[in-house]
């Protein structure tokens, strides 16, 4: 198998989808529930509001509103990117003031017993942890602790180029750092043991043996290595681990309820079994209990869909930072799809701001659309490719050509490999 194979995953749709993790709880919001005499490779309904309009895109927000022919265009995009892709599990959370709500899951959440996926299961969310991991990162900014261009040298010693590389360039995917997830002893050590812990300093290590990339700032590059950076030097400034400063400091304040920095491999209950075939066989095995340490600051994070949802408007609107701040977050830098662009542990996607996350078992995408207020949450229980895309874009760009069709997700299709 290529070195390439298991990796947390590009947290941009730069690579075919994206990123690896994510977030917390929320506000009242319209959630499935199991529907009782159905099979378990059923959807879980959710009441959708049927206004009138047409199917059409609404000229004012460019979001077509959620009637009933409209949602069952969606279950049936839905459902045949499940057949292709063969995905356990998915669910689909849709809103947009005025033009109603749509909250579907299909298939199951175990394979072995059957049982179905649901809207309140909870999820790895890989890279959307670095969503998080920059929040806490941004406050302290707002606090007057640590500047956006001071240098990664001056919290953590030993960095190649440590002494040039800004905080915002490790935010911001431009550091040149290798990424610690694509070597190949990382790769066979996780293979190996994937239930294994694995320190932030060991992540570390198995970067910079590795030459530098490029000059900071020179491109963009998804690292995870940027964020293990990040999530120590947060602590070294806080005096407290990461998970407690993220508890306390982000999904405290933004009301997630349901969203956990873990420090073991548990789940909360309940949760969705998550399946990958990033094994060392290369076949699909139930990835659930694998310790997600080896992602750390950069994807360690777990959530459910109506978490994830408050957490996209909230990470858009910035309602956590200052203004001044969150105008630095949301400033872009091209990736390596048009209509794309990379901020502070942000991208914007043909308007879609947000994270994706993948880890192995799971994908999740968050977004939110300033445009129309509208929010997409896609959850889902398996990160195994197919034709080399990431089964969230594939989802994303279904659900998005029928609801958004002057905002479809990614925008085009992928011709960058897989990568972390």
């Amino acid at each position: 198998m290529k070195p390439t194979h298991l990796r947390l995953r590009r947290a941009c749709a730069a690579a075919a989808a994206t990123g690896v993790l994510i977030a917390p709880a929320a506000a009242g919001s319209a959630s499935g529930a199991s529907v009782p005499g159905r099979s378990a490779a059923a959807s879980t309904v959710a009441a959708i509001p049927t206004p009138t309009p047409t199917a059409s895109a609404d000229t004012d927000t460019g979001f077509t509103p959620l009637t009933p022919a409209v949602a069952a265009q969606l279950d049936a995009a839905v459902r045949q990117v499940m057949r292709e892709a063969q995905v356990p599990g998915v669910t689909v959370g849709l809103w947009a003031p005025g033009k109603g709500s749509y909250v579907r899951s299909f298939g199951v959440a175990d394979k072995a017993t059957g049982a179905p996926m649901t809207p309140d299961l909870h999820v790895r969310i890989g890279s959307e942890t670095k969503t998080f991991t920059v929040t806490a990162l941004l406050q302290l900014v707002d606090q007057g602790k640590v500047g956006l261009d001071d240098h990664i040298g001056d919290y953590v010693t030993g960095v190649p180029n440590g002494d040039r590389i800004t905080l915002r360039e490790l935010a911001g995917m431009r550091s040149g750092l290798f990424n610690y997830s694509m070597d190949g002893d990382f790769i066979a050590q996780l293979q190996a043991d994937p239930e294994r812990y694995v320190a932030p300093r060991q992540l570390l290590d198995h970067s910079f043996k590795h030459p530098v990339q490029f000059e900071p700032g020179a491109e963009f590059d998804y690292s995870n290595t940027n964020l293990i950076l990040l999530g120590l030097v947060v602590e070294k400034i806080t005096g407290r681990p990461l998970h407690e400063v993220i508890a306390k400091d982000v999904l405290g304040p933004a009301g997630l309820r349901s969203t956990v920095f873990p420090t073991s491999p548990a789940l909360p209950v309940p949760y969705a079994h998550g399946y990958t075939d990033q094994t060392a066989s290369g076949k699909v095995e139930d990835s659930t209990r694998w310790n997600p340490s080896w992602a750390w600051a950069a994807g360690e994070m777990v959530s459910d869909l109506q978490d994830l949802r408050s957490w996209a408007r909230t990470l858009a609107t910035g309602t956590l930072l200052k203004p001044a701040t969150q105008a630095e977050r949301l400033k872009t830098t091209p990736m390596d799809i048009p209509g794309a662009g990379y901020g502070l542990g942000i991208f914007d996607v043909q308007g879609w701001i947000g994270h994706n996350g993948s880890i192995p078992g799971y994908e999740v995408l968050p977004v939110y659309l300033p445009s129309a207020q509208a929010t997409m949450v896609i959850a889902l229980n398996t990160d195994s490719q197919y034709k080399g895309q990431e089964p969230s874009t594939l989802f994303g760009e279904a659900v998005t050509s029928i609801v958004t069709p002057d905002h479809v997700y990614p925008g085009h299709k992928p011709v960058v490999p897989r990568t972390g």
